[in-house]
């Protein structure tokens, strides 16, 4: 197939170290060409693919500290797909809703996967007017706020098994690694570590916007001699990181879309301990890859019972359930489906799975 990926600019594809999306949009370009695919894509200029890469600025936006306008350089991004549309099979684009009025009436098959949070009340009225373009949610759960959207699909995200190394001894520390944001709390895994006695290593980056709740919430805390604050890291510092660890702490305060951290980890071999909520009861088999727990109570509980998990079983799940090429493949099932429907109704019975759970929905209204 001849396929458009179209990313945020916001970060490089793949990104330097911190950048969910675009790492995924990575994984998926270059498997994608790895099975023999025409793949596109618009990206930023730093970008490194094996596919044809269109440039739609210089440099990742978050890198560029001369930046006084984003949204213009976006408008370029959206303007260049528009003028090579006509050479793809299908579009698929990372941008959230922002292209949705020109999706509409560019006459290609094209889909939108969602990555982030949709419990925003902007988005009713939004999804209310754009219930004809066609989305991916990266897990069941990140559907709910959303009820009237065109979901064709939930697809896990994926990445390659070579990508991290696992690593089977017990690990010497728990880890935390993410952004340093309210949500996240990193208190409650610096806590956690001081409870169980074991060195806490947290690898975060902290954006501008959580930089006051950083300094007066967090900063305080890292003090404290069980805790290394070590930054952003990524490639094989990530790696090992992750692989050194007797278990990642994931104790979020939201419902996280997907959280890819936790198949990172998974990856290495290294157990997630994660709270109940978003998609971790779809990622972490409790008991198998981790334990989900509902406190700080039950994840202190959790770490001490970590000896009873085998991280060769970790790094099995991950390889079983969350491939580059599970993802790829899950995504073709839709462009295809797209192409063949043609902007007709699709039927009923369209399903694309994320693992045992049936996902769909019919492509409803204008054409795609």
């Amino acid at each position: 197939m001849r396929i458009a990926q179209v990313a945020p600019l916001y970060e490089s594809v793949p990104p330097q170290t911190y950048g969910g999306t675009e790492r995924v949009v990575s994984y998926l370009t270059e498997e994608l060409v790895r099975q023999g695919h025409e793949v596109t894509l618009f990206a930023s200029g730093d970008s490194v693919t094996k596919a044809e890469l269109i440039r739609c600025s210089a440099r990742s936006l978050r890198l560029n500290d001369d930046l006084v306008d984003p949204y213009a350089l976006q408008v370029v991004q959206l303007e260049a797909v528009a003028a090579e549309a006509h050479r793809f099979d299908v579009i698929h684009w990372h941008l959230d809703y922002f292209h949705f009025p020109l999706s509409r009436r560019l006459g290609v098959p094209h889909v939108t996967t969602l990555h982030g949070r949709l419990d925003i009340p902007e988005l009713q009225p939004l999804y209310n007017e754009f219930g004809d373009m066609p989305v991916v949610s990266i897990s069941n759960d990140q559907r709910a706020p959303l009820p009237q959207a065109n979901w064709v699909a939930t697809i896990h995200h994926g990445m390659p098994p070579h990508e991290m190394k696992p690593r089977f001894g017990p690990g010497e520390y728990l880890a935390f690694l993410g952004r340093i944001s309210p949500e996240k709390r990193a208190d409650r895994a610096i806590e956690v570590a001081r409870r169980v006695g074991l060195p806490l290593r947290i690898a975060a980056k902290v954006d501008d916007d959580d930089r006051e709740y950083y300094e007066q919430r967090i900063e305080p805390l890292l003090g404290a001699s069980h805790v290394d604050f070590i930054g952003e890291v990524g490639g094989a510092e990530k790696e090992k990181f992750l692989g050194n660890a007797r278990a990642l702490l994931f104790p979020i305060d939201w419902s996280e879309p997907f959280g890819l951290v936790m198949i990172e980890a998974m990856a290495c071999g290294t157990p997630v301990i994660a709270y109940r909520s978003g998609s971790v009861p779809e990622v972490i088999t409790d008991g198998v890859s981790g334990f989900i727990v509902g406190g700080i109570d039950e994840m202190v509980d959790a770490v001490h019972r970590l000896d009873a998990l085998s991280r060769e079983g970790c790094r099995r799940e991950f390889e079983e359930r969350f491939s580059a090429q599970r993802m790829a493949r899950d995504y073709l099932a839709v462009y295809h489906h797209l192409v063949a429907e043609g902007g007709d109704a699709a039927p009923s019975g369209f399903r694309v799975t994320a693992d045992e759970a049936p996902i769909a929905g019919p492509v409803r209204g204008r054409s795609v």
